[in-house]
């Protein structure tokens, strides 16, 4: 059965995963904003649980240090339809932002899936 959760406390859990991201890390994250919504957009998979939406950094030039913030998305409806508790939904969510950090980072679904966080 699907969990059942409003939006702040799923917003708590977002924020707690991404507290969890070692400082280190976190301060060569720039010009990210994190977005919750609720489905993944049209012609997207229905089970998409995140999206990054930008440039990596491994691939950015002179032309994309002005750009708009790259965007990384999280979809509430798959994230609780996949999960049974808040713990398992509080690890997945952890698991997806970790995911599209990496591909901030330049880091490919491959090397992901290698690592853990597929």
């Amino acid at each position: 059965m699907p969990v059942q959760m409003d939006a702040d406390r799923f917003d708590d859990l977002v924020d707690a995963a991404l507290d969890q991201i070692p400082d280190e890390l976190a301060r060569l994250v720039t010009n990210v904003v994190v977005l919750v919504e609720d489905e993944p957009p049209e012609g997207e998979p229905d089970d998409l649980l995140g999206l990054y939406d930008g440039v990596a950094l491994t691939e950015r030039d002179s032309a994309t240090t002005m750009a708009l913030p790259d965007r990384i998305f999280l979809f509430r409806g798959p994230l609780l339809d996949m999960c049974e508790d808040e713990e398992d939904l509080a690890e997945e969510i952890r698991i997806t932002v970790v995911h599209e950090v990496a591909h901030h980072f330049g880091i490919d679904d491959d090397r992901l899936h290698a690592l853990g966080y597929g």
